[in-house]
């Protein structure tokens, strides 16, 4: 029987519904196929700067793999391994070397065939998705650089609108977990990983908050 997993990966917590989707999909279709689905790996990542080996769900995935227990990785599309071309093959040929199958459900390919030799076709096609999937996002990228130059320079403003800063009283009530974090000593970095990644600049502000509080009373 084929040991599958799943790799899910979403850019935000806002898109945690479109990595359920992903996965829910990706169940049902390794069951549809008989596959031992033996485990599921759920990445968030802010953008997409980080080069493979800064992704610890991605390493651990790999290191999993090299302990001979995974025999195909199911993903939902090419973006959710990497938006990057280069990054993109590469963990392919990671996943080549070990001879595990990559399957990808919207474009319903797979990397190896089942006597694991490369599927040639498929990493043709692959390298044409990545290239599209590279350029689109490059333009989209440019596009909205533009508008944003040209709304600025005709006057356009930036920044938050005047009467929506938010209160000493407010900002301490909507970040209540990381007050408690912040009298309990934790560092400013492991705060934001219990916090579902808060930035480090609102943990700060919030402890400048906190001490002009305690200066007050």
């Amino acid at each position: 029987m084929v040991n599958a997993v799943i790799y899910s990966r979403v850019s935000s917590v806002g898109n945690r519904q479109d990595n359920e989707r992903q996965t829910n999909e990706l169940t049902e279709y390794a069951a549809r196929m008989g596959y031992n689905l033996i485990g599921v790996y759920e990445e968030k990542i802010s953008g997409f700067s980080k080069k493979n080996e800064e992704r610890p769900i991605l390493t651990q995935m790999l290191k999993d793999i090299d302990r001979g227990k995974i025999d195909k990785v199911l993903t939902w599309e090419l973006s959710r391994i990497a938006r990057n071309v280069i990054q993109g093959l590469t963990f392919i040929e990671e996943l080549n070397s070990r001879k595990v199958s990559l399957f990808i459900k919207n474009y319903n390919l797979e990397t190896l065939y089942e006597d694991k030799s490369i599927n040639g076709l498929t990493m043709f096609l692959v390298q044409i998705l990545a290239s599209v999937a590279a350029m689109e996002a490059e333009t989209t990228r440019a596009r909205f650089q533009s508008g944003y130059r040209n709304y600025v320079n005709n006057g356009g403003k930036v920044g938050r609108k005047p009467g929506h800063t938010i209160s000493d009283d407010d900002l301490l009530k909507k970040y209540s977990e990381v007050v408690k974090l912040l009298k309990r000593g934790l560092s400013i970095r492991q705060i934001s990983k219990l916090t579902e990644n808060t930035s480090t600049t609102t943990i700060l502000k919030v402890k400048a908050t906190m001490t002009r509080f305690r200066k007050i009373s």
